[in-house]
């Protein structure tokens, strides 16, 4: 029984989670009994406890995890700023005309939704609140619209930026260099959230597509299901689509090509997508568009001329050029700045800044909470002898280095069902990527199938985050077995997207080899 203490934790762990006790207290209090118990019983040399504040200090001082709140207030901004509200009429009104139309226009404003704020239950109630009513009102099957309205809203897990993307990059790349450790490297590769980001983009839109399909095929195969909106709705002229689109597309790539492009960090680029966001945030309450637009304009400007042309006024060998150049840089600036803080002026009259504050706050500290959480986890599971029981149990698998990659996608998706996506990436994650990168598979790629495996969670009954944002805010008609039954297709169309990532890695790979 003694020898099996590191299992034991792990169910240990499970069940606290399952009972409903706060997860980061949950996996703290669990790592605190074990740690007595195995330093009780002889398992356990506690003196390893010793490197819990430098491991503390490493997630606080960490650069990559710095990107998580920026980009988190970026999509509160966005939420607040009701951009869905915007591109859902616009786009419902677009496609409302084909069969299976509303249906399109969901995934493609998940789509863009994902790619701007990146936040899962932001996302679904805002289209729960916004597209289902219609859809009903169309009517569209109760379980089609359900599942079309969770699942859109589960593309900002695997279409960066994302923060599942930051945390897995994190977990991925220290595996990577512990395996590397372990094959007796001691000059080591680190991989970068940009990696990841490029690496998730091609996948990301693959499963847009997969989603279309499968609305379209349904929407000719069975008519009923999703029929055509009312014929009195006013499409839209090319400026209201163009006023609903653009925004949230130059703030994609102002965040995605600085960080794909090697301009900027992902934590640059997120502080840059926050300040966007909050000049969208004063252009949808009320800003004169002039001045959005002007300051917008300007410092896209400074960035671009400032990076191609930079102006360093300590040197004494200046030219007049030069000067002139750097009081036009500080003009850019100063218009950019004044857009900005009329923006920051107008958001704080409205509260809007103070709620996306205080939900950035709150989901951030969860997030770190959990982390340093799992940190000491880890360390007392290692104490215990666990990751050379996982290494063990992976070598031995049937089939080689595939099976073992089969049984732990099989694992994480079980898993899915009940456990946060953050619970599975920090505490199962490092504990088996080790092996599975000296097994010899991609960590890229690795990263890749996880990420989609993982957003597969906020759909899987009986906990997955999506039906529960959902449920919230749907009409009392429709059922919590009908919106289990509509996610099912597409869990199934999430596996086909994992098969046809295994079979070509290359949707994976190829594009952060191009660009890193």
């Amino acid at each position: 029984m003694i020898e099996y203490l590191d299992l034991i934790m792990f169910a240990a762990l499970m069940g606290a989670i399952l009972l409903g006790f706060p997860v980061s207290f949950s996996i703290a209090g669990v790592a605190v009994i074990f740690a007595y118990l195995g330093w009780m019983l002889g398992q356990m040399d506690i003196t390893l406890l010793g490197a819990l504040g430098q491991r503390v200090f490493g997630v606080l001082t960490n650069p990559v995890l710095i990107a998580i709140p920026l980009f988190v207030l970026m999509g509160a901004l966005l939420e607040k700023s009701r951009i869905a509200e915007g591109l859902l009429d616009t786009m419902g009104r677009l496609f409302g005309q084909l069969r299976g139309g509303l249906g399109i226009s969901v995934v493609l404003v998940g789509t863009l939704l994902a790619a701007s704020t990146g936040i899962v239950g932001a996302t679904v109630v805002a289209m729960g609140m916004i597209a289902l009513p219609t859809m009903l009102r169309a009517g569209y099957d109760a379980r089609v619209a359900s599942g079309i309205v969770c699942t859109a809203g589960t593309l900002g897990q695997i279409i960066p930026p994302s923060t599942l993307l930051i945390i897995l990059a994190d977990v991925m790349s220290t595996s990577f260099q512990q395996a590397q450790y372990e094959q007796g490297k001691f000059s080591v590769e680190a991989l970068s959230v940009g990696q990841f980001f490029a690496a998730a983009v091609i996948p990301g839109l693959v499963l847009v597509c997969l989603y279309l399909i499968y609305i379209v095929a349904r929407g000719w195969l069975r008519p009923q299901d999703m029929p055509p909106a009312p014929l009195d709705i006013a499409k839209p002229d090319w400026r209201e689509v163009v006023g609903a689109v653009i925004p949230p597309v130059l703030l994609i790539f102002a965040v995605l090509g600085a960080i794909l492009g090697g301009i900027a960090t992902p934590t640059e680029a997120a502080s840059v997508g926050a300040v966007g966001a909050l000049l969208m945030t004063g252009y949808r309450i009320g800003i004169a568009p002039r001045i959005v637009l002007l300051g917008t304009v300007a410092l896209i400007a400074l960035g671009i001329l400032a990076g191609a042309f930079p102006v360093r006024f300590q040197r004494s060998d200046l030219s007049s050029g030069a000067y002139v150049l750097g009081i036009f840089y500080a003009g850019l600036a100063v218009v950019g700045g004044l857009s900005v803080l009329l923006a920051l002026r107008a958001a704080l009259q409205k509260q809007v800044v103070q709620e996306a504050v205080k939900s950035t706050m709150t989901m951030t500290s969860m997030i770190f909470a959990t982390i340093i959480a799992a940190g000491f986890f880890s360390l007392v599971f290692i104490g215990l002898g666990g990751e050379e029981r996982v290494a063990g149990i992976l070598a031995e698998m049937p089939g080689g280095a595939n099976g073992a990659l089969v049984f732990c996608m099989i694992v994480i998706f079980i898993m899915g069902f009940f456990l946060d996506f953050v619970e599975i990436s920090v505490i199962v994650l490092p504990l088996i990527m080790p092996s599975l990168i000296l097994l010899g598979h991609d960590p890229i790629w690795l990263g890749v199938l996880i990420a989609i495996n993982l957003q597969t969670s906020f759909l899987t009954p009986p906990f997955g985050f999506s039906l529960f944002y959902l449920r919230g805010v749907a009409p009392d008609e429709i059922s919590t077995g009908q919106i289990y039954a509509g996610v099912l297709p597409f869990i199934c169309l999430q596996i086909v997207g994992i098969t046809l990532i295994w079979l070509l890695p290359d949707l994976a790979t190829w594009l952060p080899k191009a660009l890193f």
